[in-house]
């Protein structure tokens, strides 16, 4: 099992054992809070381990098509459900500001256990980044859309993923390439004409971004769940977008839960004062070439503008971590046509 613990401090090989172990009874019990029962051994998942080549892009490089990025290779974790040829559906993993971090590695086994292939991209280690939570400057979340879409390519080739039925669920950072690979003029300027996500799933979206043609997007459903209490990337500008796209006739649904704050699904302390780049209380909207705007500001957003803080707090819910479980589980029952 691939856990990756970014705290700076070093952590001996007993104490790390012994914290993953707290946590896998931690997701028991969780499981038990929500009445889940598994049908596959998550023990008995193959993991197989891959290069990806990508490049690294600017925003505006994104935005404007332009894919003259520097040229990188990062990696991922392939997990499935269980030996054999048939084919399996899958979901993407995108991990948010501190990289692959137990919150992941929880859902990885989570959906191995429901018979679905659980893919972990780390967009980080290949750059020789650790986190970005003090500075977001180091890789621009939509850098991690493209990085997205060259892992589904990857997976729509495997012998042993339906191509069809692989969704993408990101977390914060990561989220951003979850919900927003579903626009239209993304995939069509990134993307592989032939392969679109079954599914887009953001826990804890930054949504406070407004791209152009933002509705127009594949038809694949949209599901966003989000912490009511989440100082850190604050709900109000996903209800809105939400309703923008619901508007436009989109498959698209917001589930809200109280009493939860920003990573309500990773194990660990129940409240935690954060000290990083808190820009949740920013508007910006895109113009033309590419630009990023600060509403406010009417100038291009800039982590030094006024709506940019450094206070935030991050908790653990078991009640939501046991809710997002059961809504996720439903939903992807659903979309893949799992049959249990």
């Amino acid at each position: 099992m691939s856990i990756a613990y970014t705290s700076g401090a070093s952590v001996s090989r007993r104490s790390m054992i012994s914290r993953h172990t707290q946590y896998q009874l931690i997701f028991a019990l969780v499981l038990l809070l929500c009445g889940y029962r598994g049908t596959s051994n998550a023990q008995s998942a193959r993991m197989e381990i891959y290069a990806i080549d990508t490049v690294t892009l600017t925003g505006e490089q994104f935005l404007t098509g332009d894919r003259n990025g520097k040229p990188t290779r990062i990696g991922g974790e392939l997990r499935l459900p269980s030996a054999g040829t048939a084919k399996v559906p899958a979901v993407l993993l995108v991990h948010g500001s501190g990289g692959v971090r137990t919150n992941i590695d929880l859902w990885a086994t989570q959906l191995v256990s429901m018979g679905i292939a659980a893919f972990v991209l780390d967009t980080f280690t290949g750059r020789g980044i650790v986190t970005t939570s003090e500075d977001q400057s180091q890789l621009h979340s939509l850098a991690m859309l493209y990085d997205s879409y060259r892992a589904l390519d990857l997976l729509a080739k495997h012998s042993r993923i339906d191509g069809t039925r692989i969704a993408i669920m990101g977390f914060s950072k990561g989220a951003v390439a979850a919900v927003y690979s579903s626009v239209a003029r993304f995939n069509k300027m990134h993307g592989t004409p032939s392969v679109t996500f079954a599914a887009h799933i953001g826990f804890y979206t930054p949504c406070n971004t407004k791209f152009l043609d933002e509705t127009v997007v594949t038809g694949k459903p949209i599901r966003l769940f989000h912490g009511i209490s989440d100082d850190l990337v604050q709900i109000g500008p996903c209800r809105a977008f939400t309703e923008r796209l619901r508007a436009a006739g989109r498959d698209a649904k917001l589930t809200e839960y109280q009493n939860a704050w920003h990573v309500f699904d990773s194990p660990g302390p129940a409240l935690v004062d954060r000290k990083g780049q808190n820009g949740g209380a920013c508007r910006n909207e895109e113009r033309e070439g590419g630009q990023i705007i600060n509403t406010e500001t009417g100038k291009p957003y800039s982590s030094t503008d006024r709506c940019v803080t450094q206070d935030a707090h991050t908790g653990y819910s078991p009640n939501a971590h046991a809710a997002s479980i059961r809504d996720v589980g439903g939903f992807l029952n659903d979309t893949f046509s799992l049959k249990h």
